[in-house]
């Protein structure tokens, strides 16, 4: 199974070449690369996938999508490593 799970942008740096990112979780903050996303910036949704920004959701997406997660805990604290707060 596939989990791309939606998140926040709080900040952007370069590293290596990369455009890689703090993303919140709803409380969970991750390390994300935003290659893929070169429209992101600070305050964006982006759906993230093994570590990945694949997309960009509008806010009500994200919440909505997150709620969904926490009602399913097992998927998300597998793909996070962590559950969601």
């Amino acid at each position: 199974m596939c989990l791309g799970i939606p998140g926040r942008v709080l900040e952007l740096r370069d590293e290596a070449g990369l455009r890689m990112a703090t993303v919140d979780f709803g409380g969970v903050r991750r390390e994300v690369c935003l290659d893929y996303t070169p429209g992101a910036g600070i305050g964006s949704y982006v759906v993230v996938h093994v570590g990945f920004a694949i997309t960009e959701v509008d806010e009500s997406e994200a919440q909505r999508t997150l709620g969904a997660l926490r009602a399913m805990a097992d998927a998300v604290e597998t793909e996070l490593g962590e559950p969601l707060p």
